[in-house]
């Protein structure tokens, strides 16, 4: 399964912590990654407009998830690419 694989991916990562959040629908520049206090926040906001002539419509798609940082790991070490 999807869940066994990334379980056995993120366990071979030899000494370092690693987090994989699928952020799929979004695209990269809407995007942001916070880490502050000992938190990592993972943000996403997409917005759909859509005007048929008689009536426009707007859909919202929010992401957030929120961790903290394993003990002893300083924010300023987290790194992160989208």
């Amino acid at each position: 399964s999807r869940t066994k694989r990334l379980g056995m991916m993120l366990n071979s990562c030899s000494g370092q912590n690693l987090a994989l959040i699928d952020v799929k629908g979004f695209d990269p520049k809407d995007i942001t990654v916070t880490v502050k206090d000992g938190k990592v926040t993972v943000s996403a906001e997409r917005k759909v407009e859509c005007n048929t002539g008689v009536s426009k419509t707007s859909n919202y798609k929010k992401f957030v998830k929120e961790f903290c940082l394993p003990p002893g790991v300083c924010d300023k070490e987290v790194t992160y690419s989208v």
